[in-house]
């Protein structure tokens, strides 16, 4: 896996020194695509606080095929795999492998690097937008105010607060009203001088008599007032310490009104807090129910993660994998039944069967034959009294048996089933069994096969991938395919036909972490039975019986639970073989029998 960091300055530090901005990131990353491709190589990019991946390095001019802001981004390495990292934005995730654990660190840093400067709590991002972030605390301030008054004890803060204002307020006032009594001392010198003056000046003035009846001074000396008392209510008679005790009472009654109104408005708030708290805990359960529907929401829609497909860490119980296996089957048959509306005959010629009775010289000749007899000797014995065999189906001419094997902890049952089929011979049910040319005409479970190898007119080497049924892994198989015809020792006894696949190694289909390579051992074996035809009549194929045994030893590998695979076993292998004795029985239908 290769990996690239530029920057202005070409070096390959996490952070341009010249910027202090992380530099762009790319390379190789294996990418979880789905549960049919698995995981694909695709080229990723780290640039501008953004994730995106491209099918490859030369494809980057195109466009990337998919991004994530790191902004909100969980960025989890995976507790098993050392290699592997989850990137997760709400409710899409990345599932992503590094060549090594090393390289996964260094992405995950510069992810975590970019994340810090993706805009949310970074010191550029305050300084970026700390005018928007003064404009935000000031518009909050007036709410702050306003709302004050629902968090616990800030109502007897405010009435502390008032009790200080009304200390300072009453200082104030005392020195207002010493101010006053100055003011009012000052009137009173003022009058005793101008007094005085009148005194000095009195016997200028003639004695005589107002009207009111006062007396002025006369000549004689008498002293009589010259000017009346001064009134109280004249403007130097201002009565300004009453004024000033009624302006500090009437503050204290305003004081005291306050006060009242925020003692009432405490008793109002054990009312509101318990409305809040009873609102709280509404919304605590409703966001838990929130998160429990988001997360139940998120588990669905990345079911199909690799955390969910058949591994030894999958997160994905026995019966839940049970019932996706089953789902899929059930799809699957529903695109066999409409593909077999449309399938076009191909004609295949059957070659003689003097041509399939002859041993082969290739390098696999002796294991092929050791194969064949092992099969004659033991695959046609009578299951009648051995316990071990258990009758799993039974339909009519075909019964199924199976005996339970399992090696640490993977499902080895051997299977045998037994059948008839009027109308075809051993020759014409092998020949089809065997020839790749017809292979996809009836066996649906291959997703593609090639002959890897042909060793003679009657073997060849086969590899063949199987289509994928989640959340179980594909399959992949490697065997060698050989039909034989087996002569009889006895004229009376019928002529044995065989094809027997066996799992084998070849350079050129070596094993890939695509699929798990399964290890298989099967055999089908076939003796044609002809009932005399009745007078003259040639025989017909109303005359032709074919006695089937089909026995199949199969290590799926991986981890598949034994009960899945015991149920799909129990169920796939009557459908197969009703599937491809009744596709040889149409393509034989009307035509010569072959012997």
């Amino acid at each position: 896996m290769s990996e690239k960091s530029s920057n202005s300055s070409g070096s390959d530090e996490d952070v341009d020194p010249e910027s202090g901005h992380p530099v762009e990131l790319g390379g190789v990353l294996s990418k979880w695509t789905n549960y049919i491709h698995g995981w694909q190589d695709r080229w990723v990019v780290l640039k501008n606080n953004t994730l995106s991946y491209y099918k490859s390095e030369d494809e980057r001019e195109y466009g990337c095929r998919g991004s994530l802001c790191l902004s909100k981004a969980i960025i989890t390495p995976h507790e098993f795999d050392e290699c592997r990292i989850d990137i997760s934005v709400n409710d899409s995730v990345w599932y992503l492998r590094a060549e090594d654990p090393k390289h996964r660190l260094r992405w995950i840093d510069s992810i975590e690097l970019h994340k810090v400067e993706s805009g949310y709590g970074s010191e550029s991002s305050l300084r970026r937008h700390g005018s928007m972030l003064s404009l935000t605390s000031a518009a909050s301030g007036f709410s702050a105010t306003s709302t004050s008054s629902f968090k616990g004890h800030s109502l007897r803060e405010k009435l502390a607060e008032m009790e200080t204002f009304r200390d300072i307020l009453c200082r104030q006032v005392d020195t207002l009203q010493k101010y006053f009594d100055g003011c009012a001392d000052g009137v009173s010198k003022d009058e005793f001088q101008r007094d005085k003056v009148v005194e000095e000046d009195e016997d200028d003035f003639p004695t005589s008599t107002r009207p009111n009846g006062d007396c002025l001074h006369n000549n004689n000396g008498s002293k009589e007032k010259l000017f009346l008392p001064a009134s109280p209510k004249g403007m130097n008679g201002i009565d300004f310490k009453g004024e000033a005790i009624t302006f500090k009472a009437t503050t204290a009654g305003i004081l005291s009104t306050l006060s009242h109104c925020i003692e009432l408005m405490v008793k109002r708030e054990d009312s509101w807090q318990k409305r809040l708290d009873k609102e709280l805990e509404k919304r605590r359960r409703v966001e838990d129910a929130y998160k429990s529907a988001l997360s139940e929401l998120k588990k669905k829609s990345h079911y199909g993660g690799p955390d969910y497909e058949e591994g030894p860490n999958s997160l994905i119980n026995e019966e839940e994998f049970f019932d996706a296996v089953e789902a899929a089957l059930d799809r699957q048959d529903k695109i066999e039944e409409q593909s077999e509306k449309v399938r076009i005959p191909r004609l295949t010629p059957v070659p003689p069967g003097d041509a399939y009775s002859v041993i082969g010289t290739h390098r696999f000749a002796k294991q092929v034959e050791d194969v064949v007899q092992n099969h004659m000797t033991y695959s046609l014995q009578d299951m009648g009294g051995d316990a071990n065999w258990q009758l799993v189906v039974e339909e009519g001419e075909m019964k199924v048996y199976r005996r339970e094997v399992e090696e640490n902890g993977i499902v080895l049952d051997p299977l045998k089933a037994t059948h008839a089929v009027k109308g075809v011979t051993g020759h014409e049910l092998c020949h089809y069994f065997w020839d790749t040319d017809v292979r996809n005409d009836w066996e649906t479970t291959i997703e593609n096969f090639n002959v890897v190898e042909t060793l003679s007119d009657n073997a060849v080497i086969v590899y063949q991938t199987h289509k994928r049924v989640w959340p179980a892994s594909q399959r992949d198989v490697l065997y060698l395919s050989a039909i034989r015809k087996i002569l009889a020792t006895n004229e009376n006894d019928p002529d044995t036909w065989l094809v027997c696949n066996f799992s084998v190694d070849h350079d050129n289909a070596q094993p890939t972490n695509r699929c798990i390579r399964a290890k298989i051992n099967v055999a089908m074996i076939c003796q044609t039975l002809v009932s005399p035809p009745e007078g003259n009549k040639e025989i017909s194929r109303d005359n032709v019986l074919c006695k089937i045994t089909y026995v199949a030893n199969v290590n799926p590998g991986g981890w598949a639970p034994a009960s899945v695979l015991r149920a799909v076993a129990k169920r796939e292998y009557p459908k197969f073989l009703k599937r491809f004795t009744g596709y040889v029985q149409e393509k034989t239908s009307g035509k010569p029998i072959l012997f």
